[in-house]
């Protein structure tokens, strides 16, 4: 089998569209196994793992999930399994308030209201979040997104490569993204946005995109960023990190950002999965 995925988080925060978003990859997707049978069931999907790029377990209702036995299932795989990962789920809690009100579920985890019950099952799931390989930020995205976010990273999870990387570009008007590990800032280049011919178009586009890395203020940051990313993410590989998420923001999301993304993918020398999260805005 080339890989476990271990997918849990907070409730609202996205487990049933990463679920079908990993099976649309062509993954064997196992939702809501109780836990006393994740080890076992591994074990069984092995011998024909092989037709699959690897095997996911959804593992939700967390109110009645204890962290302990979801974190010695994780140990007990690791010593099963040449590659096991967790990937949790996560959004603010107004933003989970607002999904469950207007879908009107009642929330898994028991407590006196909504806000409550949310608080409950982040104070459980905190050790969880602490030990995972990588954490989403659905809060700012849609389902949509978030299943293009998905495809993103785990395309070819099949790779050797001990370390997966990838680009996000954003806007500072709608927040700065909780789930990434470095932040670089491009809002000090000139903005398309003030060039009537460029405003409707993103950094997709070839004119914009010659418009921001022709400046020669570009050039000299496009060359530092790459020159530290050139040793940091070897860095991060040495010290065993799974998943290194580099963001890149200007202000709205739509042309810099996504420009000076794209050109640092083509200078790493790698296949980065990149994800322009307010490139539609």
């Amino acid at each position: 089998m080339s890989e476990v995925l271990l997918v849990t988080g907070m409730s609202g925060a996205g487990r049933s569209t990463v679920s079908a978003a990993l099976e649309d990859l062509g993954w064997f997707v196992i939702d809501n196994l109780p836990l006393e049978l994740v080890v076992r069931v591994g074990e069984l999907t092995s011998a024909g793992a092989n037709d699959y790029p690897g095997v996911a377990f959804i593992v939700g209702r967390s109110g009645g999930v204890s962290t302990d036995t979801f974190l010695e299932v994780e140990r007990e795989l690791q010593q099963r399994h040449e590659s096991v990962k967790i990937l949790f789920l996560d959004a603010p809690d107004e933003v989970l308030i607002l999904r469950f009100e207007g879908n009107r579920r009642r929330h898994p985890f028991a407590g006196a209201t909504l806000a409550d019950s949310i608080g409950g099952e982040r104070t459980l799931l905190a050790p969880i979040r602490d030990a995972a390989d990588l954490v989403i930020d659905t809060g700012s995205i849609n389902a949509n997104q978030l299943r293009r976010r998905i495809a993103e990273t785990f395309t070819d999870s099949s790779s050797t490569e001990s370390l997966r990387v990838s680009l996000v570009s954003f806007g500072y008007t709608y927040g700065i993204p909780r789930d990434v590990d470095l932040v670089f800032d491009c809002r000090f280049l000139p903005n398309p946005y003030w060039i009537d011919e460029l405003r409707p178009l993103t950094g997709l586009d070839e004119e914009v995109s010659r418009y921001v890395l022709d400046q020669e203020p570009a050039e000299h940051f496009l060359h530092d960023v790459a020159a530290l990313l050139a040793w940091q993410i070897p860095a991060f590989a040495q010290e065993g990190k799974s998943y290194l998420t580099i963001a890149i923001g200007c202000t709205g999301g739509r042309h810099r950002s996504v420009a000076v993304a794209e050109e640092i993918r083509r200078r790493l020398g790698i296949e980065p999965a990149v994800f322009h999260r307010d490139i539609a805005r």
